[in-house]
């Protein structure tokens, strides 16, 4: 099988500073780390091609800090690591850069599936992988919680839904977002993470992946980000004290009551 995995760097920290001329992430001088949802996305295809045979594809579109990412991917035992880094891509919103990871996919060939987590931490949206499923026309498979059947031609998995669960099964090529509970990644040991910091990550540009400049970066992004803020607590909480729990239910009850709740 031949699995590309789309991961992010994301800020390893609740500190995110923004840039208030443009609205988007400042990135340099803060901690990053692999989104976590996409070390569920690495993990999934790692055992698929374990079980199979094949080889894992690693790509994030990001600033040159975000190879460190990658190498992470590689020490965790992906095969292969592409960087699409580029000026052009600055700014870029959830369709623009599914534009360019479209783009990505279609040089590398031929493929049998495109694992991503289900949202990034510092954007939230779940958009991308989506969207990169349309740009290919592929179908999709979103909240997958478990990996049920694989054949040469189809795939079946069950989906995570608000209140229950989904078996669905589709044909291959198709593109399938992870959630937390798919899979525990491993932790690479020592030898892996020295052998992948040594280790090749192509490099690609805009020109390289025959990107359409104004369907780049800001240029190409048509969300806009009108206001940024912290949320403000309106409220504050009161702990309910009590040497027991029925005490403290108690309690509790009585203030829900003086509050007209009950």
């Amino acid at each position: 099988m031949r699995i590309i995995v789309c991961i992010k760097q994301v800020p390893d920290t609740t500190e995110v500073k923004i840039n208030p001329e443009t609205g988007t992430l400042v990135r340099d001088g803060v901690p990053s780390i692999i989104n976590p949802f996409d070390e569920n996305a690495i993990e999934a295809g790692l055992q698929l091609v374990e079980e199979h045979g094949g080889e894992v594809i690693v790509i994030t579109m990001g600033p040159p800090q975000a190879e460190q990412a990658l190498r992470d991917a590689l020490a965790m035992g992906a095969n292969r690591a592409i960087l699409i880094s580029d000026r052009a891509f600055a700014g870029a919103d959830t369709l623009a850069t599914s534009y360019v990871l479209a783009q990505a996919v279609e040089r590398i060939g031929d493929f049998d599936l495109i694992f991503c987590g289900k949202q990034a931490f510092d954007g939230d949206t779940g958009q991308v992988g989506p969207g990169l499923a349309e740009h290919l026309g592929i179908p999709q498979i979103t909240y997958a919680i478990d990996i049920e059947e694989v054949t040469d031609r189809e795939i079946q998995v069950r989906r995570l839904l608000s209140d229950g669960f989904e078996v669905v099964r589709t044909r291959l090529p198709c593109l399938i977002t992870a959630v937390k509970q798919l899979n525990e990644p491993r932790m690479p040991g020592l030898k892996s993470r020295m052998k992948a910091k040594k280790a090749e990550v192509e490099q690609w540009t805009c020109d390289c992946i025959g990107a359409l400049a104004d369907r780049c970066g800001l240029d190409g992004s048509p969300t806009s980000v009108m206001r940024v803020f912290s949320p403000t607590r309106q409220v504050e909480g009161e702990r309910i004290e009590g040497e027991t729990a029925e005490e403290k239910v108690c309690r509790l009850i009585d203030k829900l009551r003086d509050a007209q709740v009950l």
